[in-house]
């Protein structure tokens, strides 16, 4: 493939800019940068799929191209909702079943052994976590055998195991000759076979070559260096929560979730203290999703079952809202959901009335508070462009500006440094340990890197897979 002096409008108003730019047969690149620097446009222009091109020549293209992305995730799961009729039914939709959106499974049934997704063939796309569906989206891409597989932080979201599972997978295929293009956002996990760097900046290639020399460029690692003070946070204003003595934020009592015939887990006893901060941990699909659910109210089941939230029982007449307004959410589900036409300053608002949108006038004080915390995160100057118009990364670091805003008694962080770049990812760590040392806000947060998990959270929450069901482990850190 060969790109000769490419501009190409973003949404932003910017230009992409690609002076030259070769791939060869035997070359595996990888696109690197920071948060909206480009990369997935840059990874675009292979599949001809950037339609306001304004200027330069793409030639030699591949015939067939497939994605596996963050937002080939978005897309399908739009597509779901989009053919959902279990409104007009009297039985819910599962939606897509895997074995109907792989088939023909005997065309991938090696791959399905491989990465562990087998027990999934029933299940529908939607019910998948983002792990697992990570998963099907590349078996799907395998299966149709493209000329160029894109592969947009493949992966994200997997836990240890189902990591090493795809990394050895991706290595088999390079070594077979698959032509791929690796899009990164952690270049801690750059597979050894990649052998040139394509590394973006602000809508510009910036370097490009050898993957050795162009890692070693002074400038690369600068821009990749967290190294500036962390600002303190702005009073979001709000009254504390005021519990009764030895009343917990949360308290589960025999708790347990079951679909059908299968239970992911079950007799689940666990109190969340204020000031006492959890990780959860454990493996793609054993239920951690689900359990937060229970919590912020998104899962049916928090109603048979025996809930104290917030001095509230379960089902004894509160509202969603009575037990939202104390919660902040960090999640790809929540960016999902977050299909609202609204601009970024509106969407960070809308923490401090919990819904998806903004859907009343505001005060200026409102305002205010928003631009301080898109000053924080350095997206100020996006405070009037459309929300989707951002980078996925971008677009996490305003759902935790939303989610931080009103510094919530119960702060829900599930995966937050998903889709980050290093130092956007730094940020947000310290943001996390600057929260967890403070008393406003108790933490949950839900990573599968342990690395990644701050001093200050104490206590874990570990999901132990067993005999088709979860078993769950309280201790302290």
């Amino acid at each position: 493939m060969r790109f000769s002096d490419i501009q190409a409008r973003l949404h932003d108003g910017r230009h992409l800019q690609v002076a030259g730019w070769q791939l060869n047969p035997g070359e595996f690149w990888a696109i690197a940068g920071t948060n909206g620097s480009g990369k997935t446009v840059l990874s675009m222009l292979p599949a001809d799929q950037w339609l306001v091109l304004s200027h330069g020549t793409c030639e030699q293209l591949p015939q067939t191209v497939r994605y596996v992305s963050l937002e080939a995730q978005a897309r399908q799961i739009e597509q779901e909702r989009h053919d959902d009729e279990s409104d007009l039914t009297d039985m819910p939709d599962k939606g897509t079943l895997i074995r109907d959106y792989l088939a023909p499974l005997e065309e991938v049934a090696d791959w399905i052994e491989r990465l562990g997704v087998g027990h999934l063939l029933d299940s529908g796309f939607r019910a998948l976590s983002t792990g697992e569906s990570r998963k099907v989206l590349l078996i799907k891409a395998l299966r149709e055998r493209p000329d160029l597989l894109v592969l947009d932080e493949p992966l994200e979201g997997l836990d240890a195991r189902s990591r090493d599972a795809v990394t050895e997978a991706l290595a088999g295929l390079a070594a077979q000759g698959q032509a791929m293009l690796w899009v990164a956002n952690r270049l801690d996990e750059l597979p050894a076979w990649i052998t040139h760097v394509a590394f973006m900046h602000d809508a510009r290639l910036l370097y490009q070559g050898k993957k050795d020399e162009v890692l070693a460029q002074p400038e690369l690692r600068g821009l990749l260096h967290f190294d500036r003070p962390l600002p303190e946070f702005p009073a979001s204003g709000r009254a504390p929560l005021k519990l009764a003595d030895g009343e917990p934020l949360v308290g589960m009592t025999d708790v347990s979730i079951r679909y059908d015939e299968r239970t992911l887990f079950s007799d689940l006893n666990w109190r969340v203290e204020p000031g006492v901060h959890w990780a959860i941990q454990g493996p793609n699909g054993c239920g951690k999703t689900s359990l937060l659910q229970l919590i912020t109210g998104d899962n049916p089941q928090c109603y048979r079952n025996n809930l104290r939230l917030f001095g509230i029982k379960r089902g004894s007449g509160e509202s969603i809202w009575d037990i939202k307004k104390h919660i902040g959410l960090v999640s790809a589900s929540l960016q999902w959901e977050y299909r609202a036409t609204t601009n970024v300053l509106s969407t960070v608002i809308s923490g401090l009335y919990d819904s998806i949108g903004l859907y009343q006038s505001t005060g200026d004080s409102d305002k205010q508070l928003a631009l301080q915390w898109l000053d924080i995160i350095g997206l100020r100057d996006k405070a009037n462009k459309s929300l989707q118009h951002l980078s996925y990364g971008e677009q996490r670091l305003v759902l935790i500006a939303r989610a931080l805003i009103k510094q919530p008694p119960l702060l829900i962080l599930d995966e937050p440094c998903q889709g980050l770049d290093d130092p956007s990812r730094m940020l947000v760590l310290a943001f996390i340990n600057r929260l967890a040392e403070q008393t406003a806000s108790t933490l949950l947060y839900v990573t599968h890197h342990t690395s990644e998990i701050p001093s200050s959270i104490t206590h874990r929450l570990q999901f132990e897979p067993e005999n088709g069901c979860s078993r769950i482990r309280i201790s302290a850190l």
